[in-house]
């Protein structure tokens, strides 16, 4: 890697879980009919995206309530991403398998959106507590 900062986002499996299902999701639709381009294509692509892309604006957030709060529309984003997966299915733009798998994918970066997400609510101290501290 490069000679530069990494931010506290970077480090977590869940962020690193979502940056990968995102590519994965932006090769899969790259084989969608062209008349789903400005529909499920688009929707997908930006749904699988927010996953991550919350959780790193969230974690430039100074309290736990405000990084939750992002943390919890990036577990919105991937419900609704299970629901173009479901769409893709029942259309047949991927087989059973291919459904199977993201799903099981998806499922577990849910679990750890979701864990974070009850981690951050319990926490108690911000950036403006810790800063007071002597």
């Amino acid at each position: 890697m490069g000679d530069f900062f990494i931010y506290r986002f970077e480090k977590l499996e869940v962020y690193q879980l979502a940056r990968k299902f995102r590519v994965e999701i932006k090769k899969l639709t790259l084989s969608f009919p062209s008349d789903e381009k400005f529909e499920l294509t688009s929707q997908i692509r930006r749904s699988s995206s927010s996953i991550a892309t919350n959780l790193a604006e969230g974690s430039g957030r100074a309290s736990p309530n405000d990084q939750a709060h992002f943390t919890n529309i990036s577990y919105s984003s991937a419900l609704e991403t299970v629901d173009h997966l479901i769409y893709a299915r029942d259309m047949d733009y991927i087989d059973e398998q291919v459904y199977n798998s993201l799903r099981k994918k998806l499922d577990e970066i849910i679990n750890k959106v979701n864990s974070l997400y009850k981690y951050q609510i319990n926490q108690t101290e911000n950036l403006k507590t810790k800063l007071k501290k002597p």
